[in-house]
């Protein structure tokens, strides 16, 4: 008697494999082995980066708030301490938006804490 395979299922888990490669270049869009690791690899790197895409987002507003300070005669440091010492509870994405986007509120913050 032949052995069974489920080849239903296999198709299956292959064909989801390959969908998820659309729009890789070479032999990763259309070699299931090629196709898997690239795959596996993707995952990899979303699973990581949702994490990083944090801190890096973190750094570009302390830099942009640093900037912003400084026009100001202060350091990032020496800001965010008065920020926090008189109770002004706006967050860096915040702050660093103020400093980009409109400096006059970002001056206002900055002679109120000095």
């Amino acid at each position: 008697m032949p052995r069974s395979v489920n080849s239903v299922a296999s198709r299956a888990r292959r064909k989801k494999v390959m969908k998820q490669a659309k729009g890789y270049f070479g032999r990763r869009k259309n070699v299931y082995t090629v196709a898997k690791n690239a795959v596996e690899k993707a995952m990899l790197y979303a699973y990581r980066d949702r994490r990083q895409k944090k801190r890096n987002f973190r750094a570009l507003w302390i830099t942009r708030i640093n900037a912003g300070a400084r026009m100001h005669g202060m350091s990032y440091s020496q800001f965010m301490g008065k920020v926090k010492a008189a109770n002004i509870e706006l967050n860096r994405k915040v702050l660093a938006d103020l400093a980009m986007n409109h400096p006059e509120a970002f001056e206002a913050i900055v002679s109120k804490v000095k």
